[in-house]
């Protein structure tokens, strides 16, 4: 029986207060200049997130052709977006850190110091030897940079799109089921339970947590796996206090990491299975739905936490917006990669600062 086809983390959501002022800055500091949708629209189909409204938002998904997920970067345009109301540490519930890929961690640190970015940690190594430093946005989101070998293509900037996510969660054992079932990290790069030197740096940092890093085992397939790549999931239990949500009494869409997505292929697939492991989708559009210059269907699930995944199944994107060309996904073989220079070619929709 066919299974679901997973290319890879499509995109991290980030709320913020003015999505081209915070587009600007993921532009000119990590590379993510290349626009896949720029979409004003009304968020109809969240309600179960939304305070039962629906909210008009503005939303742009913009990648680094370099490769790694990119960032949909999101903003509610008739309500205040609201950040959270206490100071969150690590291991709180939800998406805490955004990993980035990076060529050379120690020449981005000393550019990043000389933009006077807010660098939270020096450069230091994870427990498995990789190298990285943590930088916040101006709204607060953390980010690791983090050293990688994984490239689609050779560009200017030194860091490329996302390449995983550090999650809180309250059981890593029963959080195991959606990240190394249903999503396919299903190999452990460490398990470690301590104080972490490396993690003092982060609100929380010196306190003792469970950390675990997954990594999939098995090579990701579909249309944009090879612009996606490799990515790693890192979770965090907190051993010593009972961790907060981050966003308790907040929307989907306000300040922070609002979900990760996933790029897929059998949708219809991926619910069942879904459904037969507990974990049922919570947003369906049940078919093709319109994302301005783009389209798609999309579902979400949450993890035992509550933290939000999103699955996109990509029907068309946007190559050359001026002259109407679209990759169109629907009829092609779902696990076989789209050619480099098909995918290269969203590369004319860059915006230049």
């Amino acid at each position: 029986m066919l299974s679901k086809v997973i290319s890879g983390i499509q995109q991290v959501g980030i709320g913020n207060p003015d999505t081209y002022e915070a587009w600007k800055w993921y532009r000119q500091n990590f590379g993510m200049d290349i626009p896949v949708f720029d979409e004003a629209a009304t968020a109809g189909l969240m309600l179960l997130y939304t305070g039962g409204l629906p909210q008009k938002r503005h939303a742009v998904l913009a990648v680094n052709i370099q490769g790694g997920g990119g960032f949909e970067i999101w903003q509610y345009t008739e309500r205040k977006p609201e950040y959270p109301r206490f100071e969150v540490q690590l291991g709180d519930l939800g998406i805490y850190v955004a990993k980035i890929k990076c060529k050379d961690v120690k020449s981005a640190f000393e550019k990043f110091k000389t933009k006077d970015l807010n660098l939270i940690s020096d450069v230091c190594k994870d427990p498995s030897g990789n190298e990285f430093f943590f930088v916040k946005d101006p709204y607060g989101n953390i980010f690791q940079v983090q050293k990688s070998d994984d490239w689609f293509t050779k560009g200017k900037h030194i860091t490329g799109g996302l390449c995983g996510v550090v999650i809180g969660v309250s059981d890593i054992e029963k959080a195991k089921p959606v990240y190394s079932d249903i999503l396919g990290y299903d190999e452990t790069v460490y398990d470690i339970e301590g104080v972490s030197e490396d993690l003092k740096g982060l609100p929380g940092g010196t306190q003792k947590y469970r950390r675990v890093l997954l990594k999939h085992s098995k090579p990701r397939a579909g249309a944009f796996s090879r612009l996606l790549g490799t990515s790693r999931i890192e979770l965090i239990k907190a051993i010593d206090r009972k961790p907060c949500k981050i966003f308790e009494d907040r929307f989907w869409g306000d300040i922070g990491f609002i979900h990760l997505c996933f790029d897929i292929s059998g949708m219809k697939r991926l619910r069942h299975e879904c459904f037969e492991k507990g974990f049922p989708f919570t947003v369906d559009t049940l078919e093709s739905f319109d994302m301005g210059e783009a389209a798609g269907s999309f579902a979400y699930i949450e993890d035992p936490d509550g933290t939000l995944i999103e699955f996109v199944e990509t029907h068309k994107v946007p190559v050359i917006k001026k002259l109407g060309l679209y990759l169109r996904l629907k009829k092609r073989n779902e696990k076989k990669p789209l050619p480099d220079w098909m995918v290269k070619t969203l590369a004319f929709n860059r915006v230049k600062d």
